[in-house]
């Protein structure tokens, strides 16, 4: 082989980083590119709060901007941050969390990198629902796990059961289970009592639970249930992005078992050293902002009703329930059976963006779509006048 094919070859992607895109960076690239082109676009397409960050997170910010150096904090967070997660727990679930079993992270994708590398081996099966966030069986793969899909139906209400996974665990045992309420993209959520069952469920088969809760506090119909109300074994993941209107400020945290703690430390320390001081400092500002966080989750629930009502009047009507979170996952399946061609068409003739269930869902995400309503109610009642000019 000549220097230069040398050369090639050792630049190529190991195995570990040849990841699957997100299908929506697609839809997000057109829908620019239309706008470029001075055309009217409505996003619908990325989960993200269309409001900004509440006035009194940004002013402590640069407050703090302002007074003095902005350096590294301990790996597991700022002591006054951590203590206050453990207050929002006491708070809001009546569960008492020890400050030293919560870390600060770089949003939930940090938490997510941090759990599994503490939690499993690599060729350790770990168990997800589909439909479910993408980013999952990514960084689970890229991390040398093997992902196992537990296909999802209306019958449990898209969430998955004890009877589901003692019958996945019998066909070949698992290691791990992730779970999400409120979900992504469904925005489905388990009752409180579902949840207590399934925590109970994977300890009796010794499975390890993963409780991703990063869209707690936007629910609808019922109450937000953490899985530490049900056991102290479990790790819980959550962030500061969609409830605190927070994305760009890349923070989050976790609470682990005891036993996990110094291994999350150690890992954090050597990953990411720790999480932005800055964003730290304004997270602690969030929990002082619940007025206006609730005004902005006020807009979602009217957005919520606007979607609920359009939808089906413009021929989307097999819709997912919608208990909280930010999405309506619609049914496509009577319109086609390829939802990207779908997406594309969609934003070329309507100019209404959003994402194909292909990114969520590898058994039925060909006949689906989900509509994020983050954004504002105007723009909510313009996509749904366009959608029944479009499909009528």
């Amino acid at each position: 082989m000549s220097r230069e094919g040398i050369a090639r070859s050792l630049l190529t992607p190991a195995r570990r980083g040849s990841v699957a895109p997100f299908l929506v960076m697609d839809v997000m690239t057109a829908a620019a590119r239309a706008e470029a082109e001075g055309r009217s676009i409505i996003h619908m397409e990325v989960g993200e709060p269309g409001a900004a960050t509440p006035a009194t997170i940004r002013e402590a910010a640069a407050r703090a901007l302002m007074d003095g150096q902005i350096g590294y904090t301990l790996a597991l967070g700022m002591p006054e941050l951590r203590r206050r997660i453990a207050r929002y727990y006491a708070d809001i679930h009546g569960v008492a969390v020890p400050i030293e079993r919560i870390a600060v992270t770089m949003g939930s994708s940090s938490a997510f990198i941090l759990s599994f590398l503490a939690l499993f081996e690599a060729g350790d099966r770990v168990a997800i629902a589909s439909p479910g966030y993408p980013a999952y069986k990514n960084i689970l793969e890229a991390l040398g796990c093997e992902v196992v899909f537990i296909e999802t139906t209306a019958a449990t209400r898209y969430a998955i059961t004890p009877a589901m996974l003692a019958a996945e665990h019998a066909k070949k045992p698992l290691n791990g289970l992730l779970v999400a309420s409120p979900a992504n993209p469904t925005g489905t959520m388990m009752t409180p009592d579902a949840l207590k069952a399934l925590v109970a469920a994977a300890r009796d088969l010794g499975i390890r639970f993963i409780s991703d809760e990063i869209y707690h506090g936007l629910s609808y119909d019922m109450p937000c249930a953490t899985a530490l109300e049900s056991a102290d074994d479990v790790v819980v993941i959550n962030s500061f992005s969609k409830y605190y209107c927070m994305t760009g400020w890349r923070i989050g945290w976790m609470v682990v078992p005891e036993s996990l703690v110094r291994a999350v430390e150690c890992l954090a320390q050597n990953l990411f050293i720790s999480a932005p001081k800055l964003s730290q400092i304004a997270a602690l500002a969030a929990f002082e902002a619940t007025d206006a966080l609730e005004a902005i989750k006020a807009g979602y629930a009217a957005n919520r009703a606007v979607l609920l009502d359009g939808l089906p009047k413009a021929g989307l009507d097999r819709l997912l329930p919608v208990d909280g979170a930010f999405y309506v996952y619609a049914d496509i399946g009577h319109l086609t059976n390829d939802s990207m061609d779908f997406a594309r068409r969609m934003l070329a003739e309507a100019g209404v963006a959003a994402t194909p269930g292909l990114d969520f869902d590898p058994f039925g995400g060909q006949h689906a779509i989900r509509f994020s309503f983050a954004g504002s109610t105007s723009d909510m009642e313009e996509a749904m006048r366009r959608l029944a000019g479009w499909l009528k």
